[in-house]
């Protein structure tokens, strides 16, 4: 048995909370959200963001961020990749011992940085780990068998949170590969958004397998330049998240692109959605680490061109279809 700590009821946050608290762990769960947080404690339910998952009574709420991380053996790092920063603000000095579990899919935009390296700055790095991979919170809540991977600097770390997670529907692989099993993570974002405006523009089959394998180019063609190993992307965190976010009616990234790609405006979209769309920020840093390691990612450049600048979805898919021809080179 053990202490976690979850830092965001979202989706996901409320999903790992109901799990670890099934594996008999002790959880405590904080947000912003006070509603969110009454709502757990009162009636057992996030209906904010998962209302169809029954959260036990062994899961507990805490209002006040200092407090909950407390002598905690693991603290579950569950609020949007762009407000990471702000949160750990609020987080004082903690056991030696605690481990942070990332488990937010972004780059940070001012900076460049992956979640882990933002933990980094402030706790020692062989306590950080990223969990990842194709594991939508709706699937996972409701106990549909999901494989994901835990990757760490330190094997140790990453075992224990292999050890502490794993359930009968929930398998935990571990990698030593944090760069590249979290740039999967995040770039996979901006893969879904292109995807769904496959979806809007009326795209097929055939063009959305074409968009994941060459977005798949890209992400290990970028992550290679920030250092990671290139066949981590062959794995769950890399082809297997990607597979998952460009196809699925889960996918609210996917889903964004949809609707653009139908001829609503970024404003627009964003505005009828309740959870976040990683894809917005992370498209914006993916396309600023391209350009300062000198890496060609049409297909990011593309959805930047449309996030940002207005470009018309229809006019993106076409430029991407005209491009010069090339050899196949999947490096």
């Amino acid at each position: 048995m053990a202490r976690f700590g979850v830092i965001g009821a979202g989706s996901w946050g409320t999903t790992l909370a109901v799990m670890l608290a099934g594996n008999d762990h002790v959880v405590t769960v904080w947000d912003r959200d006070g509603t969110v947080l009454e709502n757990i404690a009162t009636e057992g339910i996030n209906r904010k963001y998962l209302p169809n998952c029954r959260v036990p009574s062994e899961v507990r709420v805490q209002p006040d961020l200092a407090r909950m991380v407390k002598n905690q053996d693991g603290l579950i790092v569950a609020v949007p990749s762009h407000a990471v920063r702000s949160v750990l603000n609020g987080i004082p000095t903690v056991d030696g011992d605690t481990v942070f579990i990332s488990v937010a899919k972004g780059i940070e935009n001012d900076t460049l940085l992956r979640v882990s390296q933002i933990l980094a700055e402030r706790f020692d790095e062989n306590k950080i780990a990223t969990l990842s991979g194709p594991s939508h919170a709706e699937e996972v809540s409701r106990q549909i068998p999901t494989l994901v991977v835990c990757a760490s600097r330190s094997l140790e770390t990453a075992t224990w949170v292999q050890n502490t997670f794993m359930t009968a529907t929930f398998r935990v692989y571990t990698h030593h590969d944090i760069i590249g099993v979290e740039l999967g993570g995040a770039l996979k974002n901006v893969a879904a958004f292109a995807a769904g405006v496959i979806d809007g523009v009326g795209g097929g089959d055939n063009t959305k397998a074409a968009l994941i394998t060459r977005a798949l180019v890209e992400i290990t063609r970028l992550g290679t330049k920030l250092g990671a190993e290139a066949t981590t992307f062959a794995g769950l965190s890399g082809m297997g998240d990607l597979i998952v976010t460009c196809m699925s009616k889960h996918s609210r990234n996917r889903h964004l692109g949809e609707e653009i790609g139908r001829g609503k405006t970024l404003e627009e979209a964003l505005g009828a959605m309740v959870m976040v769309a990683e894809s917005v920020k992370t498209t914006r840093s993916a396309y600023e680490l391209a350009r300062k390691y000198g890496v060609e990612v049409p297909i990011i450049e593309e959805s930047y061109k449309v996030l940002f600048e207005n470009k018309n979805p229809r006019m993106a898919v076409f430029e991407l279809m005209t491009r010069a021809a090339k050899v196949e080179n999947l490096g």
